[in-house]
């Protein structure tokens, strides 16, 4: 995990007042801080996105998850990302800023509570993925 990325990672959390050790479990936990990390969803793609009849490149594009915090790109998109390709999540700053606008509002939907908004930011997919990361923030504590 190369101190650059953390960096970012805390200065993102502070613009969406988030706790900087619970955003770096995320990275860690989802993309082992790799950047370039990609994951496509079919089943995401068919439930979320085929219904809403996008030319297939961009359909595709949405049903990946994308860089350090494995933002989905249907995600990204409901949440204001507007640039033309979603592949540019893969950018560190990028990846990290729309990944903390989006776990902030998980957070704010579950009124603060972590384990909850971290099972919302899963999609409830993994009932252990709450305390699989809550698990990794010590490390990165100030």
């Amino acid at each position: 995990m190369p101190d650059e990325f953390i960096a970012l990672a805390r200065a993102a959390a502070a613009r969406h007042d988030l706790y900087p050790e619970l955003v770096c479990a995320v990275v860690e936990q989802e993309s082992g801080w790799n950047p370039w990390a990609m994951r496509y969803e079919p089943f995401f793609r068919v439930r979320y996105v085929q219904p809403l009849g996008l030319p297939q490149s961009e359909e595709v594009a949405r049903s990946i998850s994308w860089g350090l915090m494995q933002v989905m790109g249907q995600v990204a998109r409901e949440n204001g990302y507007q640039e033309r390709f979603l592949s540019a999540l893969c950018d560190p700053a990028t990846g990290l800023d729309i990944g903390c606008a989006v776990l902030a509002r998980k957070l704010a939907a579950a009124e603060g509570n972590a384990t909850r908004a971290l099972l919302l930011w899963n999609g409830g997919a993994n009932p252990n993925y709450p305390a699989e990361v809550l698990a990794r923030t010590e490390k990165y504590r100030p």
